[in-house]
Formats: C-alpha cells, sequence, structure tokens
C-alpha cells in the first residue's frame, strides 16, 4: 500500500494542472477542425485519425467513440514503451477529444459546403489538425494512439519511427479510396504532410524552449 501511495504521489508531483489545461485545449482543437472540415469536405487524415473518418463513412461510428476505442488499443498495444507522465497526458488527450467531438456534433456545421473548396479544406484541415496534436504533444502526450503504436513497432522491428508514420498514413490513405475519390485523397495526402510537419514545428519549438 505503501509502494502505490509513493507511486501515485511521484505520477502527481510530474502533472502539471496547466499542462493539463493545454492538453485538452489541443484535443479540442483537434476536434473542431475534423468535425467541421475533414468529415464535411471528405478530407482524411492517416493513422488513427483516418481510420476514425474511415469508419464514420462506412459503419455510421462517431469518430468520438472510434477514436477513443482505437486509441485506447494503440496505448494497451504500446504501454511498454510509454513513460507514465506521457501515459496521463495522452489518456486526458483521447478523454478531451472524444467529448469535445460529442459536443460539436450536436451542432451544424459551421460551413457545410467546404467540400467545394478542397484545396482550403485540405490546408485549413492541416492547420487543426497540426495545431491540436502538436500542442498536445508540446505537452507529454497525444490525443491520438499513433505515437504509442508507432514507438511499438519501432522498437520491436528496429526501423526509424518517421517510416513507421510514412506507412500507417499511406495504408489508412489507400482504405479511403473505398469512400473517397481518388482526386480528393491528394488533397489528402497535401493535408497529412502539412499537419505534420506543423506538429512538427511545435514539438521542435517546445524542446527548444525548454532545453
Amino acid at each position: 500500500m505503501k509502494n502505490i501511495r509513493t507511486y501515485i504521489k511521484s505520477l502527481t508531483d510530474e502533472i502539471k494542472p496547466k499542462s493539463l489545461l493545454i492538453s485538452v485545449l489541443g484535443s479540442t482543437v483537434l476536434a473542431f477542425g475534423l468535425y467541421n472540415i475533414h468529415s464535411a469536405a471528405d478530407v482524411t487524415e492517416g493513422g488513427t485519425l483516418g481510420l476514425t473518418l474511415l469508419f464514420e463513412n462506412l459503419f455510421g461510428i462517431s469518430p468520438g467513440i472510434a477514436g477513443f476505442i482505437l486509441n485506447t488499443a494503440c496505448y494497451i498495444l504500446g504501454i511498454k514503451t510509454l513513460g507514465k507522465k506521457f501515459l496521463v497526458y495522452s489518456v486526458i488527450s483521447t478523454g478531451g477529444f472524444s467529448i469535445s467531438y460529442g459536443i460539436f456534433e450536436q451542432f451544424p456545421r459551421i460551413y457545410p459546403d467546404i467540400s467545394s473548396y478542397p484545396l482550403i479544406a485540405a490546408i485549413l484541415g492541416a492547420a487543426f489538425v497540426g495545431l491540436g496534436v502538436g500542442l498536445c504533444v508540446r505537452m507529454g502526450g497525444a490525443p491520438c494512439g499513433d505515437d504509442a503504436l508507432a514507438m511499438s513497432i519501432s522498437e520491436k522491428i528496429k526501423i526509424k519511427i518517421q517510416w513507421v508514420y510514412l506507412i500507417s498514413d499511406l495504408s489508412v490513405l489507400l482504405l479511403s479510396l473505398i469512400y473517397i475519390p481518388f482526386t480528393k485523397i491528394v488533397y489528402s495526402l497535401l493535408s497529412v504532410v502539412i499537419s505534420g510537419q506543423i506538429i512538427g514545428f511545435v514539438a521542435d519549438f517546445r524542446r527548444k524552449k525548454t532545453e
């Protein structure tokens, strides 16, 4: 019992309320972009984000629900490679995303006709995804299980993690051809590339500031 209390105290000492709030903010920004742009414009993402949109179109499952299930599975698979602080922030971010998306679903989309402007949708959607995920990563976690899964696979088969992300994104985009025309997949690929660069920029900014 003493060891459990010690473990919990050491964990709570590392968790900062401000970081938790920013993680929730990041996951909310992400949910806002996915609901109002990606889902409305048939612009998808790679990884678990893309899978949630795929499941929504094929089976009518809310991305809020699918995202929680997929991310939880990824965290379980990669738990041996995750630090305890990363796990806590990731759980908070995932929960924040699911709750936020569920709330946004209760309201009409801000601009339902954005599908008529796929290039704008791809760039604007990437900005929301990049900023949202970037804020969560900056705080030490992630709203999606891609990080946990990528870390686990990278560790198992000994390849660089960026190749894991690339393979994952391309695989999901290919599957998304089931419901998205090839011409729009091109815009989705653009969105994936831009969002990845924004996430990387935010993460690099965090490291430079704290080092």
